[in-house]
């Protein structure tokens, strides 16, 4: 293969690498507004402009980290499975691709999900009621579109493979 065949083949290869990150970075956005509109929300009370938790005892932080977790891990799944039977002539740029828009994808989703929510509901004697913008306190749960992404293409890699060889020896 001469150099223009390289640099055409290199072209390919980024091409099909920044196409999937940018459709899972869009994906990303879609995955933030159902976190948003999944997860809960913690109850904050302003007082002189410092939130605190209304209840110390809530869940609602865990809580919204687990649905992050859900919501990014089906999209993850998904993409895996679409990553893998669209990625016939280029496989590992796709699986690339999975693995580095998975992870804008899920920073993206808890942007946007971050700030969909949040606003002053009510005052009262001790300050103001609010609800904020949702945040993961877990970051590794941003892990979760790009492992599984990943994680379900090469079991179908393997599941294709193993078949086509014949099974066990």
């Amino acid at each position: 293969m001469g150099t223009i065949g390289t640099v055409r083949h290199l072209r390919g290869n980024l091409a099909a690498i920044g196409l999937t990150v940018l459709v899972l970075a869009v994906l990303g956005v879609v995955a933030g507004y159902v976190w948003s509109a999944l997860a809960p929300t913690a109850q904050y009370v302003l007082i002189d402009g410092t939130p605190h938790l209304a209840d110390p005892e809530s869940q609602s932080l865990i809580e919204a980290d687990g649905w992050f977790a859900v919501v990014t891990g089906a999209f993850g799944l998904a993409c895996g499975v679409a990553g893998y039977v669209l990625s016939r002539r280029r496989p590992v740029e796709v699986l690339i691709g999975l693995a580095v828009g998975g992870l804008l994808a899920g920073y993206v989703a808890m942007l946007v999900g971050g700030t969909a929510k949040g606003g002053i509901q009510a005052a009262g004697p001790d300050g103001y009621t609010t609800t904020t913008s949702l945040d993961l306190t877990a970051h590794g749960v941003l892990f979760a579109w790009p492992l599984l992404a990943t994680a379900v293409f090469w079991v179908i890699e393997f599941a294709v493979t193993y078949n086509q060889r014949g099974g066990p020896a």
